[in-house]
């Protein structure tokens, strides 16, 4: 009998595991091979579901012995089943599943999906945009753009039209990290924000972290933005032409070799973009400058693609990008980036494991020139990058991996007054571990990251964790946390309203020995974030997200603009904060944030209200930073008219509190006694003096815009298609302040109403 019990209760559960398989696969698209992102993956009738990750890849590990139906369900698509049959001398290959599109799409997201993601993933302070997102949002000459969307994210502060830049709550943007297919970009805008570095029609899937972002990434202590590009079309040559107001642009796409062997399958996919707006806007909008916009870029990205028949892949891909900025008389400015990298997916025999690899390379070069003085910085460098995830269970499943990189930094600034120079080499190391587990109302992820800074010879552990629980099926609680550090520093002042150029180094040892009467024994900034959050689906297309959060940044380097002496022994008396040339600070951000989104066949609605309240505290004051934007509100609605839905109405409408800013108390006239001549001083006429209040205390205007496009789509024949845009920016020509010129007593606007028209071939 006690031979029976031990059979029963310990040999016999172990007996059923062992008569498990596992069944995974991929979801593409029919037309193109391209992987289907989200797709809603279920076993019929069994209630296990999963939904498929930026490769197209789903998994269900330890399914007992047995026969099976996949059901595979995404909008816009057709469903498709899929019977498999699992036995001990028939174990399951890989599944591939392709899925054709309806003959019309719905405007909505897939219901099931999203409700399955929000259960079981926790999401907190982290959006995901795909291409549809991107079509939601007016477009310029009927070109979307990746830098549009993300002002108009929970958190997001843009500073202006013209050189302005993206701050995310309450981060710097040297605080910010920008990945392209796992390579890191330096300057992914161009100086005319209406445009990044990335076509649009290249992206696959984007993520961006505003806070409390996984283990996986380091280096950075505010965000993370990941972009990951499409494959390109394995089925057929095809691609598309555009011309606009702004700018032009070719996509071509298609297979690249034909193979014999059908196992095997290849994509190619080119793009090149090219503005010419410094021509055309002396014809367009001649009422702005006379000698038009000075703003010029080209944007050139190349990738390969080789795919497995059990849908393993190998990626190579490289890019060019260049900006130029000429101010008559003033400035110019020019920088270019170049990188190549390849990126691997690889699916082991029957382990319930997926592999991802990526190793790049890239360069970058900024120059800025004036008749007062020239400033150039360059940064390049490697990564490479390991990460593993292992599928324990349907409720489990463990994410590690391993990540080095190496770069090198310099600045050099020549100007009247003296010259500096600095070049920095820096390697570092990271490792991860991130636990995801979910089981009925709770989803609990830890995680931990280990960053050895070789060069700085500084370790840092830094545990991070997120957490959800479903409430009900409609409401669900979130929260998150975590430590985050970085060494690279930027050499522009924050304190600066226009800053076109930004130098890097990797680190600094020229900061004070104390900071606030406390020794300074890192050479690192540092943060820890904590972020708590709401999910309620008010209907079904109908979801409201709120998030408060809190960002303390223990430690911060940047240029010393309280220097007024020099670094040497005639003045060793003064104190560090006042001769050395870069400064400790620290800080905190804090806020809340709200988005709701309405979903339906014909209109869509993304809703942001945002508030914030940023501080920095330096040896001499507590002051706001010029980007502290106290109320930040959006509005993005999308109609779809006609019978065959080939109309499209975009608008958005922006208001923002005022910018903080210094204030004029005085003006003086400056002499220099030491070069003049008592015979001739009332003669000599001295410099401009200014006499400022405290930092940053005064408040510009408000900011208020409203954009709009119109796009109509012309069916050609063979699946060909035109589509013509109409576009107005700043529709109702709001006068919005970009800065003040207070030597010369100028008020500098943001750009005017810019009516724009554009078209589209895709073949």
């Amino acid at each position: 009998m006690s031979i029976l019990k031990f059979i029963i209760f310990f040999i016999y559960p172990l007996i059923l595991f062992s008569q498990t398989e596992t069944i995974r696969g991929f979801v593409y698209e029919e037309s193109s091979s391209e992987p289907i992102i989200f797709a809603n993956v279920s076993l019929k009738d069994k209630g296990i579901g999963s939904v498929t990750d930026d490769n197209g890849y789903f998994i269900f590990p330890n399914v007992p012995y047995g026969e099976y139906t996949i059901e595979v369900d995404f909008i816009g698509y057709e469903k498709q089943s899929l019977s498999i049959i699992i036995t001990a001398d028939k174990k399951p290959s890989v599944q591939k599943i392709y899925l054709n599109k309806v003959n019309f799409e719905l405007d909505v997201v897939d219901l099931s999906t999203k409700k399955n993601e929000n259960k079981n993933l926790v999401n907190s302070s982290v959006i995901k945009l795909t291409s549809k997102n991107l079509e939601k949002l007016p477009s310029l000459g009927g070109e979307v753009d990746l830098a549009q969307f993300l002002q108009v994210l929970p958190g997001v502060v843009f500073t202006g039209d013209q050189g302005g830049k993206l701050y995310i709550r309450g981060g710097a943007p040297i605080h910010n990290k920008v990945l392209l297919d796992g390579m890191t970009i330096y300057n992914p805008f161009h100086s005319i924000g209406f445009f990044s570095v990335f076509d649009s029609d290249l992206i696959k899937k984007t993520d961006v972290y505003t806070g409390g972002f996984p283990a996986k990434y380091g280096g950075r202590i505010s965000s993370i933005m990941s972009i990951k590009t499409r494959d390109g079309n394995k089925k057929k040559f095809s691609g598309k032409l555009s011309a606009n107001t702004f700018s032009s642009k070719v996509l071509l796409e298609g297979p690249f070799l034909r193979s014999v062997d059908s196992n095997i399958e290849t994509s190619a996919i080119l793009s090149l973009r090219s503005s010419y707006l410094d021509k055309t806007s002396k014809n367009f909008y001649s009422y702005i400058s006379e000698d038009g916009l000075p703003y010029a870029f080209t944007d050139l990205y190349g990738k390969m693609s080789i795919f497995s028949n059990n849908g393993s892949k190998f990626n190579l891909y490289g890019f060019n990008f260049l900006d130029e900025v000429e101010y008559d008389n003033l400035t110019n400015l020019g920088w270019s980036t170049y990188g190549m990298g390849s990126n691997f997916v690889l699916v082991p025999g029957s382990a319930k494991m997926l592999i991802e690899g990526e190793i790049a390379y890239s360069n970058y070069n900024i120059n800025e020139e004036s008749f007062q003085e020239k400033l150039t910085s360059k940064i390049n460098g490697f990564n490479l990058n390991l990460d593993f995830t292992y599928f324990m269970t349907k409720e489990s499943e463990i994410r590690y991996g391993l990540q080095v990189s190496g770069y090198s930094t310099s600045l050099d600034i020549i100007n009247l007054n003296n010259f500096f120079s600095q070049t920095d080499h820096s390697t570092d190391f990271g490792a991860y571990i991130d636990y995801n587990f979910s089981k009925n109302r709770f989803v609990f992820n830890p995680g931990f990251r280990f960053q050895n800074y070789t060069s700085l010879g500084e370790n840092r552990f830094e545990p991070r964790l997120s957490m959800k629980y479903n409430l009900t099926e409609k409401i669900r609680f979130k929260a998150s946390g975590g430590m985050f550090s970085q060494n690279l520093i930027s050499t522009n002042d924050d304190t600066d309203v226009v800053s076109l150029f930004t130098g890097f180094l990797s680190s600094t040892d020229n900061i004070p020995s104390s900071f606030q009467n406390e020794s300074i024994n890192s050479l690192l900034q540092t943060a820890t974030h904590y972020i708590i959050g709401l999910e309620y689906d008010i209907l079904n297309n109908l979801n409201i997200n709120i998030e408060g959060y809190f960002k303390k940044f223990n430690q911060l380097i940047g240029l010393n603009r309280n220097k007024i002496y020099e670094d040497i022994p005639e003045f060793s008396g003064q104190p560090d904060f006042l001769k050395k040339d870069f400064m400790i600070e620290k800080g905190d951000a804090k806020g809340i944030d709200i988005l709701l989104k309405y979903n339906s066949k014909k209109i869509s609605i993304w809703s942001v209200y945002s508030f914030g309240i940023v501080n920095r505290e330096d040896e001499l004051q507590i002051y706001s930073p010029h980007y502290d934007r106290t109320h930040n509100f959006n509005f993005v609605f999308s109609y779809v008219m006609g019978k065959k839905k080939l109309w499209d109405l975009n608008l958005r409408w922006n208001y923002g509190s005022g910018f903080p800013f210094t204030q004029t108390q005085a003006y003086f006239e400056n002499l220099d006694l030491s070069d003049i001549n008592l015979s001739d001083f009332i003669n000599v006429n001295g410099d401009l003096g200014i006499i400022y209040s405290d930092l940053n205390e005064g408040r510009l205007p408000d900011y208020h815009r409203l954009d709009l496009s119109l796009t109509k789509k012309i069916n050609l024949k063979n699946s060909t298609f035109m589509e013509i845009s109409l576009g107005v920016t700043n529709l109702y020509d709001r006068s919005n302040i970009f800065y003040y010129d207070r030597v010369n007593a100028v008020r500098i606007n943001q750009l005017p109403i810019m009516p724009n028209i554009g078209f589209n071939w895709n073949f």
